[in-house]
C-alpha cells in the first residue's frame, strides 16, 4: 500500500554498532548524544532537520540529515513539506500544569509524569552542555527539545535491531573474487567456497546474531507512515522493514478488506491508557491493554475490611504474607527497558495490578484468601501459603469472603476520588458546554475509564 525509503526516515538504536556522524560531529563530547535515551537522540535528529538542514539524501549513514556543510547529491529529498505537518504544540501532560494533572484522580501517572519530567530536563542539559559551541545546534532551546521528544515518542515505532539493510555489493564482489580466484587456478574450488561462507556469515552474524544477542532495539520515525492512527484491537494494517528493498512498507492485513476513502489504523503496540495519554496524548475508550494499580496490599484500610466481610483477620498472617512477598502486586515495566522506564516508576510500591483482561493480579487474591481464613481453614491447607493457589483451595465461604474483601477495597478506592463515575459521565455528556480545555476533557476522559475499569473489576469478582 505504500512504501518509504530507509534514507528518508530518522532512525536511531540501542546498538553501539550504528552511528550517526552527521549529527554527532555537532557535538563537542558525542558520546553523550551517543549515550542519551532513544527519544532524545531522535529529538536532535528532528531539530538538525528542522532548523539546519532539512534535506535528506540515500547516500546519508542511517537515514540521518545532511551535515551543515555537505556538498549537494543527486538523490536529495527535502523533508520541509513533511516537517511542516507535524504538530508544533501536544497536549501531553508533561505540559500539563499541576491542577491538570490532579484533575486525572490517579497518583499513579503523577508519578510517571514526574519521573519522565526530571528525565527529559536532565538529559537536555546534559546534551546542551556537549554541544560544539561554534554549531548551529547550539541554538537549541527546551522547547525546541521537548517538541522532539513529543514527536519521537508519539510517532517512532521500535523493533529488534537487525544491522543494515541488503547489500548486494559484497556478495558480487565476493562472486567476482572466487571467478578470478578459481580461473586464474590459484586455489581449490573448496578453499573459494570457505573464503565465501566467511563472507556470507559474517553478514548474518552483524546483521541478525549480534543484535539479537545483545538484545539491541531500533527506533524508527517513519514520515507519511507515521500519521497511521491506532486501534488497540483489530487493527487493519501492519508495518514492516522490508530487508531487501532497504525500506519501510504499510500493508494491510490479509484478512481486513478496505472501503474507498476509509481510514487506516495501525497498532502501536498493547499499551495501556497511562502509556497512550503520557506518551501520544489521547485517551482510548475501553482499552483492552489497560490497567490500574491501586496501593500495595499492605496499606489497604485493614479495620474497613475486617467490618466488611465480619471476620477478624488473625495475627501473624500478614507476617506471613509479607516473608511470602504478597504484600504487593507484580513490578511493571521491564529492568533496563528504556520504554517501561515510567510505567515501572508508575508501580516502584508494588502496588496490585487490575488488568481489564484478567481483572485483579491472582497472587493477591491468594493473599487474600489466607488473609480472611480462619484457623480451621489455616489448619486445613498445612498453614502453607502456596496450597491457597487455586480457587476455592480454602473453601467456598474463604473464597467467597476473599472475593468480598478484594471488592471492598476496589469499592473504598471508588469513594476516595474527589467525583464519582456517574459525575465524570454526566460531565462528559455535557463538556462541549462546560467550556472545559483540551487537556481538561484528556483528563476527564481519563479517570473515566480508570473508574469503569475497577467497576469492571468489581463485577467479575461477583460472578462467582
Amino acid at each position: 500500500m505504500l512504501q518509504v525509503p530507509n534514507y528518508l526516515t530518522f532512525t536511531v538504536s540501542t546498538s553501539k554498532l550504528d552511528a550517526n556522524p552527521r549529527v554527532e560531529r555537532l557535538f563537542q563530547n558525542p558520546k553523550v548524544y551517543v549515550d542519551a535515551p532513544w527519544w532524545a537522540k531522535l529529538s536532535v535528529d528532528l531539530n538538525v532537520c528542522d532548523q539546519i538542514d532539512s534535506r535528506k539524501s540515500s547516500s546519508a549513514s542511517g537515514g540521518s540529515s545532511r551535515g551543515e556543510h555537505e556538498e549537494d547529491d543527486i538523490d536529495t529529498v527535502d523533508m520541509r513539506p513533511w516537517l511542516n505537518s507535524l504538530p508544533r504544540s501536544f497536549d501531553t501532560p508533561i505540559r500539563w500544569t499541576k491542577e491538570q494533572r490532579e484533575a486525572l484522580q490517579y497518583p499513579p501517572i503523577l508519578s510517571m509524569i514526574a519521573a519522565q519530567e526530571k528525565k527529559t530536563r536532565d538529559t537536555f542539559n546534559s546534551l546542551k552542555g556537549a554541544i560544539d559551541p561554534s554549531s548551529s545546534l547550539m541554538n537549541l532551546s527546551y522547547e525546541d527539545f521537548l517538541w522532539g521528544c513529543d514527536c519521537a515518542r508519539s510517532r517512532a515505532f521500535s523493533g529488534a535491531y537487525g544491522g543494515t539493510a541488503f547489500d548486494p555489493k559484497p556478495y558480487a564482489l565476493t562472486l567476482l573474487l572466487v571467478a578470478v580466484y578459481l580461473g586464474l587456478g590459484l586455489g581449490t574450488v573448496e578453499q573459494a567456497s570457505n573464503g565465501a561462507a566467511l563472507v556470507f556469515c559474517g553478514t548474518i552474524l552483524k546483521d541478525f546474531v549480534l543484535p539479537k544477542l545483545f538484545k539491541s532495539k531500533k527506533y524508527v520515525i517513519c514520515p507519511l507512515i507515521d500519521m497511521a492512527n491506532h486501534k488497540g484491537m483489530k487493527e487493519d494494517a501492519n508495518v514492516a522493514f522490508e530487508y531487501f528493498a532497504d525500506s519501510y512498507s504499510l500493508s494491510t492485513k490479509s484478512d481486513v478488506t478496505m472501503d474507498k476513502n476509509c481510514e487506516i489504523f495501525i497498532s502501536y503496540g498493547p499499551r495501556s491508557n497511562d502509556a497512550l495519554l503520557q506518551q501520544y496524548g489521547f485517551v482510548e475508550c475501553d482499552n483492552a491493554h489497560d490497567v490500574y494499580i491501586m496501593p500495595p496490599l499492605r496499606e489497604w484500610n485493614i479495620a474497613a475490611l475486617e467490618e466488611s466481610c465480619g471476620r477478624t483477620f488473625q495475627p501473624g498472617r500478614l507476617e506471613k504474607l509479607e516473608r511470602a512477598g504478597l504484600l504487593g502486586g507484580e513490578p511493571l515495566g521491564k529492568e533496563g527497558d528504556e520504554d517501561s522506564l515510567e510505567e515501572g516508576i508508575a508501580n516502584r510500591g508494588r502496588g496490585v495490578v487490575i488488568t481489564r483482561a484478567g481483572g485483579i493480579d491472582p497472587a493477591i487474591l491468594t493473599a487474600l484468601r489466607v488473609l480472611v481464613s480462619t484457623n480451621e481453614e489455616w489448619d486445613a491447607v498445612g498453614q502453607a501459603v502456596g496450597n491457597m493457589v487455586t480457587e476455592f483451595s480454602g473453601g467456598k465461604e474463604n473464597e467467597r469472603i476473599a472475593r468480598n474483601v478484594a471488592k471492598k477495597a476496589m469499592e473504598l478506592e471508588l469513594m476516595s476520588k474527589p467525583t464519582t463515575l456517574e459525575e465524570d459521565e454526566q460531565s462528559w455528556k455535557i463538556r462541549d458546554s462546560l467550556g472545559l480545555s483540551a487537556q481538561d476533557v484528556l483528563a476527564l476522559q481519563f479517570r473515566i475509564e480508570k473508574k469503569k475499569l475497577l467497576r469492571e473489576a468489581i463485577f467479575a469478582l461477583s460472578l462467582v
